[in-house]
């Protein structure tokens, strides 16, 4: 299953690619899409400087509300900045949601698309609501936080554990929705519960509904300190799919607190035996938590090593 794909819908709306040569006439009204700019040799030959120069010419930017960009701008060669967009950010005053890194696999490695430049996209949209990242090199993000941004993803094959911790402590008052794809430690990830000390604790996003710590090889560690985290108290939703999760961390899950207050549970792509896979059921399901178990996986023979069994998280490369 491939889990890095084009986004099809965004902010609520439907994207739709800006079109090479197109005709202003032809294009749908600006708020009515989510507008994805994405050009190049695998869509077509413009550059990026003429594609962008033609959206911004062809469309009324003071009514864009969300806005994705692909490649170039994010691709084969590993990353970018958000500074043409930070450029105009005068005349795109209703833009309310931002993804950096709109690129499939085919198109660029996610472990080597680079993010710079979020403190300075954060300051120049105060009004943002929702940012998606795909790729965490380089990333950084500002402790201070942004008052209004409610929703929060990045996906990424190894997050710096520096820029999770910074994440971990920022200040989202607003922050309903935070996804996290950890990563592997080898693509640069590593990221472990200490990292995530504040976040368990409940500092600085008191209105969070769903959690989701993905893609990591050190999921049983997360699911055991989230049983007892603060955090989890004021979720509807919690995710520990995507990575390495095993019966000693749904152990931890069902002993610590309870979860009954979830409305749903994702634990897809997982490590778990056929007997913990019937007790998480038969245990939270009761309850009124829809627990997702689909996507088991087998642990593999690791012979060019010890000959322990490897497990290994969804999105790596």
């Amino acid at each position: 299953m491939s889990y890095v794909h084009h986004v099809e819908q965004f902010d609520g709306l439907p994207v739709f690619t800006f079109p090479p040569y197109a005709h202003p006439a032809d294009l749908p009204d600006a708020d009515a899409v989510a507008w994805r700019l994405h050009c190049g040799p695998y869509v077509t030959d413009e550059g990026y400087t003429s594609h962008w120069k033609r959206f911004t010419e062809s469309v009324d930017l003071g009514k864009v509300r969300a806005l994705l960009f692909g490649n170039p701008w994010y691709g084969n060669d590993g990353g970018s900045s958000p500074d043409e967009l930070i450029g105009l950010r005068s005349r795109f005053t209703a833009l309310e949601a931002i993804f950096l890194g709109d690129v499939e696999d085919e198109e660029g490695m996610i472990s080597m698309i680079g993010q710079g430049g979020i403190a300075e996209l954060l300051d120049a949209f105060p009004g943002l609501r929702e940012l998606g990242l795909r790729g965490g090199e380089d990333l950084e993000f500002p402790v201070t936080g942004h008052a209004g941004l409610r929703v929060l993803r990045v996906e990424s094959g190894g997050l710096p554990p520096e820029a999770a911790a910074q994440i971990a402590a920022a200040s989202l008052p607003s922050l309903e929705h935070l996804e996290l794809w950890l990563g592997d430690e080898d693509y640069g990830g590593g990221t472990t519960a200490e990292d995530l000390a504040p976040l368990f604790a409940g500092v600085g996003k008191p209105a969070l509904r769903h959690l989701g710590l993905q893609n990591s090889p050190v999921q049983d560690e997360l699911a055991a300190a989230l049983a007892s985290a603060p955090v989890v108290k004021g979720l509807t939703s919690l995710s520990l799919s995507m990575g390495t999760l095993g019966d000693e961390g749904a152990q931890a899950l069902l002993r610590g607190q309870s979860l009954s207050h979830l409305r749903e549970l994702d634990l897809s792509h997982h490590y778990l035996s056929q007997d913990m896979m019937l007790r998480l059921w038969t245990e939270l399901e009761p309850q009124g938590v829809r627990v997702n178990l689909t996507g088991r996986q087998e642990e593999e023979d690791d012979l060019d090593w010890d000959d322990a069994p490897s497990r290994y998280v969804a999105v790596a490369e």
